[in-house]
């Protein structure tokens, strides 16, 4: 179902919202305004029926905050080292949107952009973008699309794909914040599992510097489960950024059927299970969330969603000795990640 909202978004159209619903009664709501999600509504087994996503009171709202609710991230997701990279032997400029560094593909990002529907209907939505060479200082004509499947056993299935017409580091992502307690309650009580040996340490800017380290003996081994807050900034790598905001290289290696992380509800009464083909995990633990826009009168409080964005290592195209496929997208290229995030209702 498609939606037109009678409020003007930044380009002066009208936001276009959309609906998917499945036979199991779960419902999605998005909104082509960078490819966003904006709901997911899952029936609990007593009958009731839970939020898992961060989201705001009204589409207007999105374009004002600074946390990436729910949208489609590019051309880079995460962050570039000094808005720079060396790509056969020429370094290429971008635009900076964090201090000398640029995050998330930049100050004008795909977040930011009215993404075309190509067809929907009630069980997928098919997105297109189009980037042109120097967006954001990114070389060449990229292409992008963004499709978003829900299935009758509850997932949410997103599948990004790009072409380009000159080498590019390509990294697309969603941005989705999940509180699986269904409120503004604080997500450090929720349960993880993240399926990975390593993870990425980073500066107070989120810049990688010493390489990947073993999760084990570390606050960051989630490779059991455990309640996020039982060792919240319990170290250095933490303290620098007020949380988890790390990338951690997946024991999955690109295995979408494998499971790469698991999270629980406070109250248990809701699971979700992560799927992706991508090599890496961000886990943020929304150590910045204060003063976003939330679906009722007061802001969202840091610590109150979390995400789990699906991505190459941050940096990577200053990185090409890292374990893991290459960030450049060429010519000829289909770039394609997909990932999965399943709920299950007990």
């Amino acid at each position: 179902m498609l939606n037109e909202i009678p409020v003007q978004a930044p380009d002066g159209q009208p936001f276009r919202l959309l609906t998917l619903r499945n036979d199991a009664g779960m419902v999605v709501t998005l909104m082509d305004w960078g490819a966003t999600l904006l709901s997911a509504r899952i029936p609990l087994s007593d009958g009731s029926v839970r939020e898992a996503l961060l989201g705001c009171a009204s589409p207007e709202q999105y374009p004002q905050q600074a946390a990436f609710l729910g949208a489609s991230i590019g051309r880079y997701a995460n962050r570039i080292a000094n808005s720079r990279y060396t790509f056969a032997g020429e370094t290429v400029e971008l635009i900076p949107s964090q201090g000398d560094n640029q995050l998330h593909g930049g100050p004008d990002g795909f977040d930011k952009r009215r993404w075309q529907i190509v067809n929907q209907n009630d069980r997928q939505v098919l997105f297109a973008l189009t980037s042109d060479d120097g967006d954001q200082g990114f070389p060449g004509h990229l292409c992008a699309t963004a499709q978003y499947r829900l299935t009758d056993d509850n997932r949410i299935s997103i599948t990004y794909r790009a072409t380009v017409d000159k080498p590019c580091p390509v990294n697309l992502t969603n941005h989705v914040y999940f509180n699986l307690d269904g409120d503004k309650t604080d997500v450090r009580q929720h349960k993880l599992q993240i399926l990975a040996d390593e993870y990425l340490p980073v500066d107070e800017m989120g810049i990688p510097h010493d390489g990947l380290k073993s999760v084990a003996g570390s606050t960051f081994d989630f490779r059991t489960p455990k309640i996020i807050s039982s060792e919240f900034l319990a170290d250095d790598d933490q303290r620098k950024v007020k949380g988890y905001d790390h990338a951690f290289l997946l024991q999955a290696q690109g295995n979408a059927r494998t499971p790469v992380a698991q999270l629980w509800s406070q109250d248990e009464k809701l699971q979700m299970v992560v799927y992706t083909s991508a090599p890496a995990l961000q886990f943020y633990s929304g150590n910045f969330l204060g003063g976003t826009p939330s679906r009722g009168p007061e802001a969202y409080e840091d610590w109150q969603g979390l995400a789990l964005e699906s991505e190459f290592l941050p940096d990577s195209p200053n990185h090409p000795e890292w374990p893991q496929p290459d960030c450049f997208l060429r010519p000829g290229e289909e770039y394609a990640s997909v990932t999965e995030y399943q709920f299950i209702a007990s």
